[in-house]
């Protein structure tokens, strides 16, 4: 062969090797490998051959690097490694080094950690000395991988900072994406979700331009961020749309990281079957690609699985026991402490507390948040009577640590899933121990605690602003099309995507501020002494409705019906008062309805309300409703009509908005506002003026967001007269219209002093999502967050023209000096099917 040719073909391997390196690391495998082989093809080369005769031996040896990576890339990590074989028979001693970080790469998927990393640490001195930026960057990226798998982010972000500042330097953009990325998962493990959903935001933004193959990998790692928190829905949302993004290129290998997300999704929202079938699955997929260590984290998911399916306890607990070994010797400790602490609770579940007290990761401390709320779960169930107990509060002290790091109000109610076990086995001791007193200082525990952390005013944010701004037009223009019986899909997808860029940016908020304690049960019980009321506060437990009847000097517990029939019948009662409202209706129908309404309150009060009547006497009530009763109408029912009734959604939050505001000075005036398309608004505003003629009216195209929301700044008592909307799912776009648009739930967070009493009359967005743990979310709720005292608001649609004298009758009474749940229940007697409720601390 010439010296032309031979020098020619050379340019073209070079070339084509730059292509297939350049694939592989964008994330197309496939591709690449497909280049790389075209490449080795072009230099003649078979593993036939002897190392002193192949030709073009340093470039070979080149080619055969990157194609070793590309082909364990594709899944074949053993073809891979005997493709670096072939390669190591033929590098060049200055070339080794890559040949090792390439190698460690490979051997990080097989699970040969130890191995990875001694070769890593020879590799990274070598290349940083010889000065070859792009193999020590990808060295670096390697070794962080590995450290990130054995959950060990201190070493994997010193590795990360360096490596940032060589791709910054070099002009890698490519490689800072992927540290982008990698920091993320280090906040993950970490517990930072918001730092890790911001660096992950950087990522797709950096993959989208440089290595769009990568982000259907990002979008599982951020479906596992989600997943932590408790945000199971947005979790799938994410791995939908990473199995969106595959593409034949990275099917196999991602399916298989895929499979896995979606099991732990499933076991998050309780499908334990669904769970098991999508790690087996996965499983088998990564012992195809010789990944053992992921294949062993798929066999822990699924030993999850069966446990919470109740299968035969002493074959799970041996098989945990196993895993937990074979996850040690891959290095994956915190994944080992994860399998033997199911084998505990296997034990347990077989009646094997010695056999469970033997289990090593007991005795262990830290790791990730879910190990070390199931360390305390297990501990208690080892434990008896009050170190029990002490173990679970533990626990949920833990949980509310990392609720306070977060500055998003859906992060921190969604935590509480995580927890729910600790909360579900410490109301079984409470209930077991016989004491009322216990049972409700365990319930108020892990009740609401998202509302015991000071709302986070979120920071100046032009990304935000542009889309909040173009939402409120969009949504108006929305609303008015609707009007005119016009449909815009378009437009309505524009708004979903908008709402869920806002969210995902909400969620980057950091936690801070003041934090409350539980109130003790004795503070508790004098502030009610002092108000004259009772209160009543239910829980839900296997099904059977419970109250305790607190008052100034005991605590009683009354068993009430089933759950399941309660939230069924106060579904068929909203649905009636729906009916009902805002429309004129055939007689017969309009009866039929009414009857049917009428006999859902019957049911209610027969199974709810009237087993407590003889130990309510004459006092007003607090009620602290289960997520199951937080929608219901409680002045419709016999036993409440006329009577003050107050909702909180915990004792303590109700006893934080009885405390007089640090800074009365604060407080001025009132504000009345009526919103466009309401026949009666001007007319119920003109009532309600006369009772309080100093109140600053904003009506008209002057009611727009702007101006509404400078007014409620500091405001002493708030009036709104405006359509509202509940928007159960994504409920921070729950709102009020106004003249120029909708003022959102998010909106209220820029308030600097929360209105001290808002009364919303003409909408029904004293509707929540109630999540587990009681954590409400919604517009009502968001105005009780920021700091608001009391809210009037109805749980269904109000009608308009009975509304005027409503609230024409409860402002007087207000300014008589009533408080709101004395004035609405008092203003409300008149009519029995207004479903306006009084909630905060009335």
């Amino acid at each position: 062969m010439s010296t032309e040719r031979s020098a020619a073909i050379e340019d073209r391997v070079r070339l084509m090797r730059q292509e297939g390196s350049l694939l592989t690391n964008s994330g197309r495998p496939a591709a690449g490998a497909r280049k790389l082989r075209a490449a080795l093809r072009l230099l003649r080369w078979s593993p036939d051959v002897a190392p002193d005769h192949v030709a073009h031996r340093v470039l070979t040896s080149h080619v055969l690097i990157s194609l070793g990576l590309a082909e364990a890339e594709l899944g074949d990590t053993a073809r891979g490694l005997a493709t670096l074989d072939a390669a190591e028979r033929i590098v060049a001693d200055h070339d080794r080094p890559i040949l090792w970080q390439q190698r460690a790469l490979v051997l990080h998927r097989a699970g040969r950690v130890t191995e990875a990393l001694r070769l890593l640490d020879a590799a990274v001195p070598v290349l940083a000395r010889d000065g070859d930026p792009f193999a020590h960057t990808s060295a670096l990226l390697t070794r962080v991988a590995i450290g990130i798998g054995v959950g060990r982010t201190r070493r994997a972000r010193e590795d990360l900072r360096l490596c940032q500042e060589i791709a910054a330097r070099e002009g890698f953009a490519l490689t800072e994406a992927k540290v982008a990325h990698d920091l993320g998962y280090c906040a993950v493990l970490d517990g930072d979700i918001p730092a890790a959903l911001r660096a992950f935001e950087e990522a797709a933004e950096r993959y989208a331009e440089h290595g769009a193959g990568y982000l259907p990998v990002l979008a599982m790692d951020k479906a596992r961020a989600l997943l932590s928190t408790g945000l199971a829905g947005e979790a799938a949302r994410e791995l939908d749309s990473a199995f969106a993004l595959f593409t034949a290129d990275r099917f196999s290998v991602d399916y298989a990281w895929a499979e896995l997300t979606r099991a732990q999704a499933a076991l998050a929202v309780g499908q334990p079957a669904t769970a098991r079938d999508w790690a087996v699955r996965a499983g088998r997929r990564f012992r195809r690609h010789g990944d053992h260590a992921w294949a062993a984290v798929a066999d822990l998911t699924a030993m999850r699985a069966r446990l919470s399916m109740n299968r035969s306890a002493m074959p799970v607990a041996a098989r945990c026991e196993r895993l937990a070994t074979r996850l040690r010797e891959l290095g994956l400790a915190n994944d080992a402490d994860h399998a033997d602490l199911l084998a505990a609770q296997a034990f347990l579940d077989a009646g094997r507390p010695e056999q469970a007290r033997q289990v090593q990761a007991l005795s262990r401390r830290g790791g990730p948040l879910e190990v070390r709320l199931l360390r305390r779960l297990v501990r208690a169930r080892l434990a008896s009577g009050g170190q029990a107990l002490r173990e679970l509060r533990a626990g949920l002290d833990l949980l509310h640590a990392q609720r306070g790091r977060w500055g998003s109000a859906e992060l921190r109610a969604a935590l509480y899933a995580t927890g729910a076990d600790l909360a579900r086995q410490g109301l079984d001791l409470a209930l077991a121990s016989g004491s009322p007193r216990l049972v409700f200082a365990w319930t108020e525990r892990h009740r609401a605690q998202s509302f015991r952390l000071a709302p986070v005013r979120p920071p100046a944010d032009e990304v935000v602003r542009d889309a909040v701004a173009e939402l409120r037009q969009l949504s108006h223009n929305l609303r008015e099309a609707e009007l005119r019986g016009r449909s815009d899909p378009a437009t309505r997808a524009r708004c979903a995507s908008l709402e869920r860029l806002v969210q995902q940016r909400t969620w980057q908020l950091e936690g801070g501020g003041p934090r409350r304690h539980v109130v003790s049960l004795t503070a508790i019980q004098a502030q009610l002494a002092e108000a004259n009321r009772v209160m009543v506060s239910f829980f839900d437990h296997d099904d059977r409705l419970s109250a305790l009847i607190v008052d100034q000097r005991r605590v009683r517990l009354v068993r009430l019906g089933s759950t399941s029939v309660v939230v069924e019948t106060v579904t068929r009662l909203l649905h009636d008062l729906d009916a009902l409202c805002g429309r004129r209706l055939p007689a017969r129908l309009e009866a039929a309805l009414i009857r049917s309404a009428d006999h859902h309150v019957r049911l209610l009060s027969a199974d709810v309300a009237a087993p407590l009547h003889g130990f309510l006497g004459d006092s007003d009530v607090v009620i602290v409703p289960t997520k199951h009763l937080s929608a219901i109408p409680w002045g419709l029912l016999p036993e409440f009509r006329g009577r003050p009734a107050t909702v909180t959604l915990s004792a303590s939050m109700w006893s934080f908005g009885r405390q007089v505001p640090a800074d009365p000075a604060l407080r001025r005036g009132g504000l009345l506002v009526g919103g466009p398309r309401l026949l009666n608004a001007e007319k119920e505003i003109i009532g309600i003026s006369a009772v309080h003629p100093d109140a600053r009216r904003i009506t008209g195209p002057a009611a727009t967001v702007e101006a509404v929301l400078h007014a409620l700044d500091g405001i002493d008592f708030a009036h709104l007269v405006a359509h509202g909307h509940h928007e159960p799912g994504n409920v921070l776009f729950s709102c009020l219209d106004l003249a120029d648009g909708p003022l959102m739930a998010y909106d209220l967070a820029r308030l600097k002093v929360a209105p001290r009493h808002v009364v919303l009359s003409a909408c029904d967005v004293g509707q929540a999502n109630v999540r587990a743990g009681d954590e409400a979310l919604g517009f009502t709720a968001a105005l009780l967050h920021s700091g608001t005292s009391s809210v009037i608001a109805s749980v269904a649609r109000v009608p308009d023209d009975l509304a005027v004298d409503v609230m024409s009758s409860y402002h007087r009474a207000l300014a008589a000096g009533a408080e709101p749940a004395r004035a609405l229940a008092d203003a409300a007697t008149a009519e029995s099917r207004i479903p306006l409720v009084c909630f905060g601390a009335g």
